[in-house]
């Protein structure tokens, strides 16, 4: 008498049903992983901001004026007093920090995004505490809904 031995393992339309309920999971997962990092990347450059407007600060009390605080003594542009990129610290940088603009009592700061985070629209703080996203990403934070960090 042959007994034989029973196969065991996965048959071939089971494999398949399980690719496809990986690839349906990664489909709706992946897209909320971007987000959630891109939510975070803008988040740090929010902060570096609210950093770059004390450096502003401390600048505008050493010189009673806001004017001079750029990259050799400019008014615009890379500022000397704060860092240039956000991230502050890692190597990845996602956003360049700027002084769009200058008088003796008034400021706007920039965070324009690079790399990974193209796309998602420029963020300013005013020296009047005011926020701006350029949530559309037309390249102009002023437009209906852009007054605000919020999503």
């Amino acid at each position: 008498m042959h007994l034989q031995k029973k196969q065991q393992g996965f048959t071939l339309m089971e494999l398949m049903i399980v690719v496809a309920i990986i690839g349906i999971l990664t489909a709706i997962a992946y897209p909320n992983y971007q987000e959630s990092v891109n939510t975070s990347r803008r988040s740090d450059a929010q902060g570096a901001l609210t950093g770059f407007a004390g450096a502003m600060e401390r600048h505008f009390t050493a010189n009673n004026s806001y004017l001079g605080a750029g990259a050799a003594g400019a008014d615009t542009g890379a500022p000397a007093i704060y860092a240039t990129q956000s991230p502050l610290d890692g190597t990845s940088k996602y956003y360049n920090l700027t002084i769009q603009a200058a008088t003796v009592t008034t400021y706007t700061l920039r965070a324009t995004p690079i790399n990974g985070q193209v796309g998602n629209g420029l963020m300013e703080l005013l020296s009047t505490s005011q926020k701006r996203w350029d949530k559309n990403n037309s390249g102009d934070a002023t437009g209906t809904g852009e007054n605000n960090w919020n999503k």
